[in-house]
């Protein structure tokens, strides 16, 4: 939202208010010819796309004539072929007078129609708007998944992923017109630049190392107390135990100090603790029922009790 509401549509940008490097050289060569060709964008998300479009149609007309000469459909708007037959042929259909000013605006006698992700319109619908575009001559679009029939039609622009020192700088600038307050590495940090080994452990789902060494060291001292007090942590924690008994599987496998028939004692409750867990089995049982059994091979404890009579 902020970023929709701090757009910049000026035909001087300023570091106050930029405009995306990708797009400058296409913004600047459109609005000194005032020719307007089919023009067709793509790239990754959030590299001014969308952005571009829009800046070079509010300066060719202005506030006065866009809404007359400036048709926008985004992802929301419904992207069927009966849009293009009626809504985007009807608005492309009505003629516009030339020599029409806006104030200082150049105004010139065309309709801009912007087709924002196109390539989640239906494949009839990109066959009609190929019958509009023989006819009429602007119609700005963005894309992924486009007809190679649409696309020959297109001039193309290859938008690249933008450097960290201008996102970094349009996210100071989008706190400041909101009245935030944000350092440099602040910014830094959301686009990215500073990444840990920590941050994409929290992002992947694996279970930190101090989780699972602590269970499996429970395991080796034969405390069964212990061990019950790491289970309930992870549990606490809201790590899945899945991961946990495929965690705790590589760490076994890989252990030198384990023998072979401690591993297959280990694996095979590991085997069914997973297959319990498919089940719908309780998360905290199963992994209790593991860190016992685990204990039991480890500390060369009997594989089962035996009650005498």
């Amino acid at each position: 939202m902020w970023l929709t509401r701090t757009r910049s549509f000026v035909s001087s940008p300023t570091p106050s208010r930029p405009l995306m490097s990708n797009a400058m050289v296409i913004y600047r060569v459109i609005l000194w010819s005032l020719q307007c060709p089919h023009m067709l964008f793509y790239g990754p998300p959030g590299t001014g796309k969308t952005t571009t479009a829009l800046a070079i149609a509010h300066q060719l007309f202005g506030p006065e004539l866009y809404k007359s000469r400036v048709l926008e459909l985004n992802a929301s708007d419904d992207r069927g072929i009966n849009v293009v037959r009626t809504k985007i042929k009807d608005f492309a259909a009505v003629a516009v007078r030339s020599g029409q000013h806006g104030g200082d605006y150049p105004c010139p006698p065309y309709k801009i129609i912007i087709l924002d992700e196109a390539d989640s319109m239906t494949e009839d619908a990109q066959n009609a708007l190929r019958r509009t575009m023989e006819t009429y001559s602007k119609v700005v679009v963005t894309f992924d998944r486009i007809i190679e029939p649409l696309a020959s039609r297109c001039a193309k622009f290859r938008f690249k992923p933008l450097s960290e020192e201008i996102v970094s700088s349009r996210i100071l600038h989008i706190c400041n017109e909101e009245g935030l307050s944000l350092d440099a590495e602040g910014a830094a940090r959301l686009f990215g630049s500073t990444i840990s080994s920590k941050d994409l452990l929290s992002v992947s789902g694996v279970i930190p190392q101090e989780f699972l060494g602590a269970l499996y060291a429970a395991c080796k001292s034969g405390d069964f107390d212990l061990a019950n007090k790491e289970v309930n942590n992870v549990i606490a924690e809201g790590y899945p135990v899945s991961q946990m008994l495929v965690q705790l599987f590589e760490l076994v496998v890989e252990a030198d100090d384990v023998s072979d028939e401690q591993k297959a004692r280990i694996c095979k409750s590991l085997a069914a603790a997973d297959k319990c867990l498919v089940d719908g089995a309780d998360e905290y049982l199963q992994l209790l029922d593991v860190a016992s059994n685990t204990m039991r091979a480890l500390c060369n404890m009997p594989q089962e009790f035996s009650y005498e009579s």
